[in-house]
């Protein structure tokens, strides 16, 4: 394998433990997306939707991103990100950054406005309360669900990569030369 094939892989040893956290950060944020629901097994908002639940989505949202910024951080701190596998890895993972902290802040403007409903007194005024709930709650789970797959994206050309390798390995093994034997002291010399 030639010196420029091998500089243009990530190690695979890394490789294997960034697709492992992917795979499991991106299990976690799909998860969440589906599990955390503002409305009622019949499609209703709640008539008092419960305050410290949503603020505990907003905590855990805010968690997860953490998670995911300082994946993205920590791969972009190698050398390997300059790869042409590595570039496009960190593409996905910035743009999971970028939607995992979009999540969190919708979370808390629901619980927010889940907070303010009790003191609504106009019922026009708790109508869009409720209906501003329901879109903040169904945005912070699509960014959460962007996050995933852009996690998923992170992950497949990760996987491609191992791929290529497990591929070139053959190749480059085919490729190495015998190294000649060491010169013998004393031998003829013309």
């Amino acid at each position: 394998m030639s010196p420029d094939t091998e500089r243009d892989l990530v190690p695979r040893d890394d490789a294997l433990r960034l697709l492992h956290s992917l795979n499991a950060l991106k299990e976690e944020t799909h998860s969440a997306a589906q599990r955390w629901e503002l409305l009622d097994e019949n499609g209703h908002v709640p008539a008092a939707p419960s305050y410290p639940l949503l603020l505990q989505h907003a905590a855990d949202a805010q968690d997860l991103s953490r998670e995911v910024l300082r994946l993205a951080a920590d791969f972009a701190r190698r050398s390997h990100h300059t790869t042409r596998s590595g570039e496009i890895v960190l593409r996905h993972l910035a743009t999971a950054a970028t939607m995992s902290s979009h999540a969190a802040p919708r979370f808390a403007e629901t619980a927010e406005g889940a907070l303010a409903l009790p003191r609504s007194t106009h019922p026009t005024d708790r109508q869009d309360l409720l209906n501003r709930a329901v879109l903040d709650h169904a945005t912070g789970r699509a960014y959460l669900r962007r996050t995933s797959e852009s996690l998923r994206d992170a992950a497949k050309e990760l996987d491609n990569h191992l791929d290529l390798q497990r591929f070139l390995a053959p190749l480059a093994r085919q490729g190495e030369r015998p190294t000649p034997p060491p010169a013998q002291p004393g031998g003829r010399h013309r």
